[in-house]
């Protein structure tokens, strides 16, 4: 019974202060769908994919050798680390002048990642500009593609799929739909629970409900506030008001 009593009480809180609730979630949200869609810059995403593969020689009898796949899978893990390494990006800036930048930007910008249990690596670059974004991606997987094999004596590395510089994609992010829906989530909780705060804190009696809760007593009467207005008011109605002959209200008594 007290667990429905709680919750008729947060029910009563939150009707209460309801208009200031959506008042903050709106704010809230229309400042996220702004940030969003006028402040934040698009960014673009560019990737490559590069396969590990037999060596030259298998590949020429057609052999499969299945150990040799297995240590391929596994060394996956090893190249995503090579790939932003200065032996790779060093070469990267230096062949690349026209980039404009360092290997520690490149390191930063450039995403590896593999699907388990293949010789797949996937190469991603996002930048605000995607043409930028295109040229990083391919060049650090040509160069690896090139020092690989003079690292780890790998004969047989292909880039699968370059990206393409000439189309027009769309941006990655922001995502305004996901930036949205989380500023109203995050806004809607964050004011209940500020509104609950409120209430806690506030400890003055208001109503006749609140004495009989807490001081156990029915209220025997009450004083109603009344403003400038009424107070005027009340003050014309007497002045303006008229008397019978004879009311003892008109009588004087002289001594």
């Amino acid at each position: 019974m007290s667990n429905e009593l709680d919750l008729r009480q947060y029910m009563a809180i939150i009707k209460k202060r309801l208009a200031l609730i959506l008042l903050f979630v709106f704010v809230c949200t229309a400042a996220a769908a702004v940030v969003s869609l006028f402040v934040k810059a698009p960014v673009y995403e560019a990737s490559t994919k590069i396969i590990v593969n037999q060596t030259a020689s298998q590949t020429a009898t057609g052999q499969l050798d299945l150990n040799q796949i297995n240590s391929n899978i596994k060394m996956i893990d090893t190249y995503k680390e090579i790939i932003k390494t200065p032996a790779i990006l060093d070469k990267v800036a230096e062949q690349y002048p026209q980039l404009g930048l360092t290997p520690v930007e490149l390191s930063r910008k450039i995403q590896v990642s593999s699907v388990n249990n293949t010789q797949v690596m996937t190469l991603v670059v996002q930048d605000v500009d995607y043409k930028l974004a295109a040229q990083v991606v391919n060049a650090v997987s040509q160069v690896f593609q090139e020092e690989i094999q003079h690292i780890f004596k790998v004969e047989n590395v292909s880039i699968l799929n370059k990206a393409v510089e000439t189309v027009s994609p769309s941006p990655v992010a922001p995502n305004v739909p996901l930036n949205i829906a989380i500023a109203f989530v995050v806004s809607l909780m964050l004011a209940i629970g500020v509104t609950s705060l409120l209430e806690y804190l506030d400890d003055t009696i208001k109503t006749e409900e609140d004495v009989l809760q807490y001081l156990g007593q029915p209220t025997l009467a009450m004083i109603s506030r009344m403003n400038m207005e009424e107070t005027n008011s009340n003050q014309t109605s007497k002045a303006n008001q008229t008397y019978k002959a004879g009311e003892l209200e008109r009588v004087s008594i002289e001594k």
